[in-house]
């Protein structure tokens, strides 16, 4: 499993590897060469569980999707432009689980170039080219999707100032059905029905990104935005990362009118590898699992409780500002003071930090980082949920029994060197809010902050404190 020692692949990722393509984890990174199921291997046999990965949502390595994209592999691999069964079969599956008026799929490699295309659906539908999105979005990597996108270009070491000030015509107003990457946020009840009547007055199509928490990650609908009611209907949905259990696939869905105007326009629209028999054959197989396993039941049973749990934790710990999810989807919302909500963005960084010492792996991110995100493979198991809480509340308890001079120097130089790489003139006092549970489309006064492990303050921790009963 492992063919180079660790720090030959270390050596070899510097020099062969682009700077921006970060790791998890930079100061110490992880070698994984395993996954099974809701847990991660690293090349000693260390065993994580895995918090972090909404990708493998089946778990890692499920035999019966590899099962089939090898049985798939050994028979056919091609482009759709031949006829394959596998295509069709899992369009008019898909499809089926989507508001009827939903019909039109084509079917790409990733999030990013779903948004991309729905995109161009949408510009072509309309005629024109502005477009609508929130504060802290993240919608792909590829040029016109990162102008979409808040969460990328609005940093303050990002280059540049990609967004304008006033949208005078629109051709789509585009939006997570549930902020992921802007710190775990639920839209309020009726937003998106609201949005979209305003969005339709105008002449706009209506995007919603499924991305990252589509099927059935909320547990009690396949779609997160069927939370909203069943009178909310978007007229574009993407969806991409759990689709193929971490194979690229991924789709966009629309109606036989936005369709046909993006035939009209003289598109042919050709994809070398969407729509290919194995990932095909892979995303049929993840939803067999779904409906197998139940994991749609399976997510409303173990993020209830750990959602119910994370809430009880607020009663003991300050630091936890506030909770918010649903299903497989939650937040912790860290701040150093609830009354101010300043982030806790240090406090989340060395929260993180510490779990994976403990062999836990979750993710903090957000305006100013200091949201943890939990959103792992749906399998995770109610024995592992209670050992996540257990886990949890240790580190938790070490930091709250900190003395107070600790926590000031675990401020003091990360703050100096974040404000140097910003060319900040701010007062070392300033505060900014913390993004809360009705915080959608609010912009922060101050800057988030860029994550940088070499600044974390290494300090001996108290000994383990009693564990969740």
């Amino acid at each position: 499993m492992e063919t180079l020692p660790k720090n030959t692949t270390v050596k070899k990722r510097k020099q062969f590897i682009g700077d921006t393509c970060k790791l998890h984890y930079s100061d110490s990174p992880l070698k994984i060469v395993r996954g099974e199921g809701q847990y991660l291997y690293d090349e000693k046999g260390g065993k994580y569980l895995d918090c972090i990965n909404n990708v493998a949502h089946v778990g890692h390595s499920h035999p019966d999707v590899v099962e089939a994209g090898v049985k798939q592999m050994r028979l056919l691999n091609t482009n759709s432009r031949f006829l394959h069964d596998n295509l069709v079969e899992y369009a008019e599956r898909i499809t089926s689980t989507l508001p009827e008026k939903l019909c039109i799929c084509f079917m790409v490699n990733s999030g990013s170039e779903a948004n991309d295309l729905a995109l161009r659906l949408a510009r072509a539908h309309t005629g024109h080219h502005d477009a609508i999105v929130l504060d802290h979005a993240y919608h792909g990597h590829v040029s016109t999707v990162m102008d979409l996108s808040p969460y990328k270009f609005n940093q303050p070491w990002a280059k540049g100032n990609h967004h304008k000030e006033w949208v005078h015509v629109i051709a789509a107003f585009i939006a997570e059905s549930l902020q992921s990457c802007g710190g775990q946020i639920i839209p309020p009840p009726d937003y998106f029905k609201n949005v979209f009547k305003y969005v339709h007055e105008a002449g706009g199509v209506c995007i919603l990104d499924e991305v990252q928490v589509g099927f059935g990650r909320v547990g009690s609908h396949m779609w997160a935005f069927q939370l909203q009611g069943s009178d909310v209907i978007p007229d574009i949905v993407t969806m991409g990362k759990p689709m193929g259990n971490g194979h690229p696939v991924a789709a966009v869905i629309t109606t036989t009118e936005i369709a046909a105007s993006f035939a009209a326009g003289g598109y042919q629209y050709f994809n070398t590898y969407g729509g290919n028999p194995v990932s095909c054959a892979i995303a049929n197989a993840v939803l067999d699992v779904i409906k197998k396993e139940d994991l749609m039941g399976h997510a409303i049973t173990v993020g209830n409780f750990l959602r119910d749990e994370f809430i009880k934790m607020m009663d003991e710990f300050e630091v936890i500002g506030d909770v918010r999810g649903v299903g497989m989807f939650i937040g912790l919302d860290l701040v150093r003071n609830r009354s101010t909500k300043t982030p806790a963005t240090i406090e989340a960084r060395h929260i993180v930090k510490r779990l994976k010492e403990k062999y836990i792996l979750l993710s903090s991110d957000g305006p100013h980082n200091n949201v943890l995100k939990f959103k792992p493979p749906m399998c995770l198991s109610m024995e592992d949920a209670r050992h996540l809480l257990c886990t949890l509340r240790d580190v938790l308890q070490e930091l709250k029994d900190l003395e107070p001079e600790i926590i000031a120097l675990m401020h003091r130089e990360p703050k100096m060197r974040t404000r140097k790489r910003a060319h900040s003139s701010e007062d070392d006092d300033d505060e900014v809010q913390s993004t809360t549970s009705s915080g959608i489309g609010v912009s922060t006064a101050s800057s988030p902050v860029e994550p940088d492990s070499d600044s974390d303050i290494h300090f001996r921790v108290p000994e383990k404190v009693p564990c969740l009963e």
